[in-house]
């Protein structure tokens, strides 16, 4: 290399720059050019000087590699990721994580980024608080399945078993996700607190409804935080609310009617159970959950003789009772006018021996109408009662006794309140023990295809041998002209004609090519129609 220059030293014009450091030497005597460099005088002329900086290097004429790039765009991208799904403290275990996969080499692209994402997710699990998997695909910009799929990598190249990988947590899901959401941001401390042991309760009695068994669980989640919410008169849309958690609507729907149809059925054995229903339950879910807890509380194994009979505080439901709603113009408990449900059978004792049967007057299954009723006899009868009425506060002394007290419906001294393991959250009795739902629609199903399979039976027999049963006047031509119109049915697309649809002649085909009925009760009929139907040999 040359330059118009010469050399400081020799004089010639043959210099040579080096790889390294960048500086040009003379090739003949490798005397250091000083004039290639560039020199800032900072200070004066005895400050500081400068040091010459080319593309590449940093600091005294060093350079990154290929290699220190990617390590550091590595890392600032698990920082970055990390910092998005709120795990700041587990950085250093991710990194150290991805850095035994890849033996160190780590990695650039999106690949990477769904690869960190799977680390962070399987470091959560194992410190039993698991990430919804759709929140981790879509801080990473990935598909829920393609996350799967890297998580399974990574579970097989760490060899984790069950015991190292435990079952998701939805108690720590719900914790979290009353914690972080934007929608409960401003909620009091006090009431977010008496949310989230309300809702780990109900969240732990669906549990044990196994209304999760099987499915996601945050749609389970947002239903549970939903009807807190409501209980506690706290506005959350339910739209929102799966959004935030990556939830589908329709399904979050769907788990919150299944929710409120088991909380009517544990209603049942309230004095007004049968006149509850989905409508009405959530004005009764509080008389509702505080039956759950006192069961709950129980005992294993221990007997009481009004278990199933709610005890409620009488002063707080007449005082329900005899609160006015303006705005409704009707009873809260979806009741209008006095009770026609013979509840005169409560107070009109025939004996000595009724009466002293009678132990425990909360264990009466009286209405909210026959209380009011008896309250105002009572009133009426002792004029000489202190009885104060504040029209603003709406609130009721008698004797010194602050009525207003006596309305709180939620203690939270269960032990559901608390997150339980599995094996002692099956223990706990809470009103009903139910059945998992997909094991009730599969035997619902099973039944009714094995109707269709003897009715398909009964038709085959009926065509095939009409002499025998008697029917063989069906196959009568006279019955099927056009001047009975008792028999003729027209044929509309997408309609049922004589009671037959297209499984019934799925099923009669099935039948005819001598598949056997139990495999026809599964209802795999693609499958039973390639191996008996059409892949049967005959062309």
């Amino acid at each position: 290399m040359s330059s118009s220059n010469s050399c400081i030293h020799c004089g010639k014009r043959s210099f040579t720059r080096d790889d390294t450091t960048g500086e040009l030497f003379c090739s003949s005597c490798s005397a250091v050019q000083p004039f290639d460099n560039f020199e800032a005088q900072i200070g004066g002329i005895n400050g500081p000087v400068g040091t010459f900086i080319r593309v590449g290097t940093a600091g005294a004429g060093s350079h990154y590699s290929y290699k220190d790039r990617k390590l550091f765009t590595a890392n600032t991208t698990i920082e970055e990721l990390t910092h998005r799904l709120g795990l700041g403290s587990k950085t250093v275990d991710v990194k150290s994580m991805i850095s035994q996969i890849t033996e160190g080499e780590f990695g650039m692209g999106h690949w990477f980024e769904v690869l960190i994402g799977a680390c962070a997710y399987v470091i959560m699990r194992k410190d039993d608080r698991p990430l919804p998997m759709a929140e981790v695909a879509s801080a990473v910009d990935s598909d829920v399945y393609e996350l799967g799929r890297m998580i399974l990598r990574v579970i097989d190249f760490l060899g984790l078993k069950r015991p190292d990988f435990p079952e998701f947590d939805i108690v720590h899901s719900l914790e979290r996700t009353l914690k972080n959401s934007p929608s409960f941001a401003d909620v009091e401390g006090w009431t977010l607190d008496r949310m989230r042991k309300q809702g780990v309760f109900l969240i732990q009695c669906a549990v044990k409804w196994y209304l999760s068994t099987g499915r996601r669980p945050l749609p389970l989640v947002v239903a549970v935080l939903v009807l807190v919410a409501e209980l506690n008169q706290v506005e959350v849309r339910m739209d929102d609310l799966a959004k935030e958690v990556h939830a589908v609507v329709s399904t979050c729907r769907t788990r919150y009617r299944e929710l409120l149809e088991t909380l009517v059925k544990v209603a049942q054995v309230l004095p007004w159970g049968k006149d509850i229903t989905t409508k009405n339950i959530v004005r009764n879910a509080p008389f509702v959950i505080q039956y759950m807890e006192k069961k709950s509380m129980s005992k294993p194994g221990e007997k009481r003789k009004n278990l199933d009979q709610p005890r409620l505080d009488l002063a707080d439901v007449v005082a329900e009772c005899l609160r006015q709603d303006d705005d409704d113009g009707g009873c809260e408990y979806g009741f209008i006018g006095i009770a026609s449900r013979k509840d005169s059978q409560y107070f009109s004792l025939g004996s000595n021996a009724d009466l002293a049967a009678i132990k425990d007057v909360d264990g009466f299954q009286i209405s909210p109408e026959c209380l009011s009723m008896l309250y105002k006899r009572f009133l009426e009868e002792n004029r000489g009662a202190k009885f104060s009425n504040s029209d603003n506060a709406q609130k009721f002394q008698w004797s010194g006794l602050n009525l207003q007290d006596c309305r709180e419906w939620w203690d939270g001294k269960s032990e559901l309140s608390k997150k339980l393991l599995l094996m002692n959250l099956l223990e706990k009795d809470v009103g009903m023990d139910a059945m998992p739902p997909s094991f009730v629609t599969g035997q619902l199903k099973y039944k009714r295809r094995q109707e269709k399979i003897n009715a398909a039976k009964m038709r085959i027999k009926r065509i095939a041998q009409p002499s025998e049963d008697g029917l063989g006047d069906i196959l009568n031509p006279d019955l099927l002209d056009d001047s009975y119109p008792e028999r003729r049915r027209k044929k509309r697309r997408g309609t049922v004609v004589d009671d037959i649809d297209w499984e019934d002649l799925i099923i009669e085909t099935l039948i005819l090519h001598q598949v056997k009925e139990e495999d026809i009760e599964k209802g795999h009929y693609n499958t039973l129609l390639d191996l008996y139907v059409f892949n049967s040999g005959i062309v």
